[in-house]
């Protein structure tokens, strides 16, 4: 059975930006569909706006073609779910209760994230869901 995860932006810009990292690793994993990663309207919003500021890939070795190439590469392998119910105000944060919704409604069993404090903090606990880093997410899919 195969992992599934919502994949946090912060993960995607990394794994573009920096070549042998963790972040990339987990893009892999996702590209060769040995993880399923979940995408819908909110996550896709977030993605398009945040991967098109060209001031966060200045020094990453991908050029714009190739990094549209690679999102378009993990697009095609993620597994789109519809969000029908809003599970608010859950996070300090309201920009980031997208994900826990995605989370709930492809019933995803990983969030990965750098951006732990914040998604961690929700009123409403979710057994299923785990939010966790990309080091530790790698240690714990070993297992899976």
């Amino acid at each position: 059975m195969l992992a599934t995860i919502v994949l946090d932006t912060n993960i995607l810009v990394a794994a573009l930006q920096n070549q042998g990292s963790v972040a990339r690793t987990i893009l892999r994993l996702c590209l060769n569909r040995e993880i399923q990663a979940l995408i819908g309207a909110a996550l896709f919003a977030e993605y398009e706006d945040v991967l098109s500021r060209d001031t966060l890939f200045e020094k990453s070795k991908l050029n714009k073609q190739e990094r549209d190439q690679v999102i378009n590469g993990f697009l095609s392998v993620c597994k789109w779910s519809e969000v029908f119910y809003a599970w608010r105000p859950n996070l300090p944060d309201e920009a980031d209760n997208h994900l826990i919704e995605l989370a709930i409604a492809g019933q995803a069993s990983f969030i990965v994230t750098r951006n732990l404090k914040d998604l961690t903090k929700g009123e409403l606990i979710f057994n299923q869901l785990q939010i966790v880093g990309p080091e530790h997410f790698l240690e714990l899919i070993q297992n899976f």
